[in-house]
């Protein structure tokens, strides 16, 4: 019943004795677990969408720009554990009636609504400063995503699909990455979105697996009650439409070697976490789900060699879409063109 970034424990879904409790004042520990900071595969499952964008968009030859990288890596723990304090802070009654949640700040009483309000205020306003260092396009994107973040908690109340909408939310950094790096969006980072929906379907489904019977309990929905025992099916075909989108986001860069083997190890990965799921053992569907950060990491490898091996355009455009490299930018086009008519003009006198 719980969002796709948490985890199992037995009863509890808080391991006691981390590295929260060990480090941190005990003060600070109900907000760290607020935020899912114990439980980083949230903050990867959400980064690395981001990261494939950014690497696409780089320039033919050339590296992901390092810093848009580590700044979004700062912004998915930010917004994820913002995401992760409103879902507990609107589910917290239902959170009190499982054995496996109950223990949570919240319903634990370790702070009050009020404290996890504006636990959660802070996490935006960093969140708007992160945002605030990109370029206007991409801030107007960035902001646009919260209508998502705010709407997802309420998605598991009023349809059997909240892992569709979980998709729409956790990838949209597939769309901001690329338009960081170009200020504009292209069907690259389109497709890079749609299968990372698909993508979602199939590993949330996964882990609602875990939930079925608190689920029907607490009157839940989830696409794991929807499917049943035909889940396997259902993920196994997410998992197949995900692949194919991301080989067409892929495709102008050319199918040769240094890219086809990262692609066919993400494959690989899908097809052996389809068919080495366990969808009856909760514990086997939380390990399923916590591997699929390594099918999003091959297909970074996979962007990331293939833009460093194209040829770097000698004009410096990039990479861009259907593979034209080294045009330039439309605002650049028309004061182009006007100096070719000047230059005309000057030749005939």
């Amino acid at each position: 019943m719980t969002h796709a970034t948490e985890t199992n424990a037995g009863h509890t879904d808080i391991r006691a004795g981390d590295w929260i409790d060990r480090y941190l004042p005990a003060a600070w520990r109900p907000y760290a677990r607020l935020a899912r900071l114990d439980r980083p595969i949230g903050t990867w499952l959400l980064l690395l969408p981001c990261w494939w964008s950014i690497a696409l968009a780089a320039p033919a030859g050339g590296w992901p720009d390092l810093w848009l990288m580590a700044l979004f890596g700062v912004g998915a723990v930010v917004l994820r554990g913002a995401g992760c304090t409103l879902n507990d802070i609107l589910d917290r009654k239902l959170d009190a009636r499982v054995e496996r949640t109950k223990v949570r700040p919240l319903p634990s009483g370790q702070v009050t609504v009020k404290q996890a309000i504006g636990f959660l205020l802070a996490q935006l306003l960093l969140g708007l400063v992160i945002l605030l260092q990109l370029n206007p396009f991409a801030v107007f994107l960035g902001a646009a995503s919260l209508l998502l973040v705010a709407a997802y908690p309420l998605m598991k109340r009023i349809t059997w699909w909240p892992q569709a909408f979980l998709g729409l939310t956790f990838n949209w950094g597939a769309l901001l990455g690329w338009a960081a790096v170009r200020g504009d969006l292209g069907w690259q980072p389109v497709l890079l979105y749609v299968g990372g929906i698909l993508w979602t379907l199939g590993y949330d489904t996964i882990y609602a697996h875990q939930d079925r019977e608190d689920d029907a309990h607490v009157g839940i929905k989830s696409t794991a009650l929807l499917f049943g025992n035909d889940s396997r099916r259902w993920v196994g075909g997410f998992y197949a439409g995900a692949f194919v989108c991301w080989l067409l986001a892929l495709e102008p860069m050319g199918m040769f070697w240094a890219i086809s083997v990262p692609l066919l190890v993400t494959g690989a990965l899908m097809v052996m976490q389809v068919r080495g799921w366990d969808m009856n053992d909760p514990a086997d569907s939380l390990a399923t789900f916590r591997a699929a950060r390594f099918v999003g990491m091959a297909l970074l490898v996979a962007i990331i060699v293939g833009i460093i091996s194209m040829p770097a355009s000698p004009a410096g455009g990039g990479f861009a879409p259907g593979g034209h490299r080294g045009l330039p930018k439309p605002y650049m086009q028309q004061p182009m063109l006007q100096i070719a008519d000047l230059a005309v003009t000057a030749s005939r006198r």
